[in-house]
């Protein structure tokens, strides 16, 4: 059966920053639906401060909505990740699978906000969004990033200068209701198919690191130990959409069909059953 995918970027960016994966996953055969969430890209003209994260989940709820296949792969990146689990736990009866590109794992009653300021490592990146909200304009418009802007805090491993110049030039202001919205969510988002995919250039996780945390036994990663749980590192930055795109569709498309790697889980003390 043909796959669907549902496409959800994340910050200053909408559906055309898929451009060239859509392209390649339409020539594959598969159906294409590249989400622009409210206050962003070519909806920029929606944004005020009553956006917050419900809205962008409604925007991907809808989206679903209006697509006839019966399920979809959602793919959200980055911040996008949030309004796509979101919008999973709402419709988990429609989603094959949850891909969470190069994104946080959400955590119920956490905001991307707070996830940042326990979970991201010390450093520019790190101190840049945790002051997002004091940087906006008018309390709710974040602007978007300069060309030096986005060289220093990008993670553009990889990105040609043509597709740097294109983000810089179609990045719109940002709504910070989103950012700061803490995300409510059931157990049934972990309980869907999932797989994740990390940008291992200059990111701080892979699949050797989560296996680890597995093995550890923390509880917030057990779930990722299920058979239908699967992983893949990708060696570019954090836009594979823009540095490796023909890779990405590769990669989407293995995952649609529930390959990857799959991790271990935690062996009982004394060993496994005989």
């Amino acid at each position: 059966m043909t796959a669907s995918f549902v496409l959800v970027s994340g910050g200053y960016t909408g559906g055309w920053l898929w451009r060239d994966v859509a392209a390649g996953l339409r020539a594959a055969g598969a159906e294409v639906h590249a989400a622009t969430l409210t206050g962003l890209g070519d909806r920029r003209h929606l944004a005020g401060p009553g956006v917050d994260l419900d809205t962008h989940i409604e925007d991907v709820v809808q989206l679903i909505d209006h697509i006839d296949a019966p399920e979809v792969v959602l793919v959200g990146y980055c911040y996008g990740i949030y309004p796509s689990a979101g919008a999973a736990d709402h419709r988990p009866d429609r989603i094959a699978r949850l891909v969470h590109l190069d994104s946080p794992l959400p955590q119920d009653g956490c905001s991307m906000i707070d996830q940042v300021r326990e979970q991201m490592p010390d450093g520019p990146a790190r101190d840049r969004t945790l002051a997002q909200q004091e940087r906006a304009e008018d309390g709710w418009r974040i602007p978007a990033p300069s060309m030096e802007e986005w060289r220093a805090y990008g993670n553009l491993a990889g990105v040609p200068d043509e597709a740097l110049t294109r983000l810089a030039r179609l990045a719109s202001p940002a709504p910070a209701g989103p950012y700061a919205q803490k995300l409510r969510i059931s157990e049934a988002v972990a309980a869907l198919p999932t797989t994740g995919v990390f940008c291992t250039t200059g990111g701080t996780m892979d699949i050797a690191a989560l296996e680890a945390l597995v093995a550890s036994g923390l509880p917030l990663v057990q779930h990722l130990a299920d058979p239908r749980a699967t992983f893949f590192d990708m060696a570019t930055g954090h836009w594979p959409m823009l540095s490796v795109p023909d890779e990405l569709v590769g990669v989407l498309l293995r995952a649609a069909a529930g390959e990857g790697h799959r991790l271990r889980g935690v062996v009982p003390a004394g060993g496994p059953a005989a």
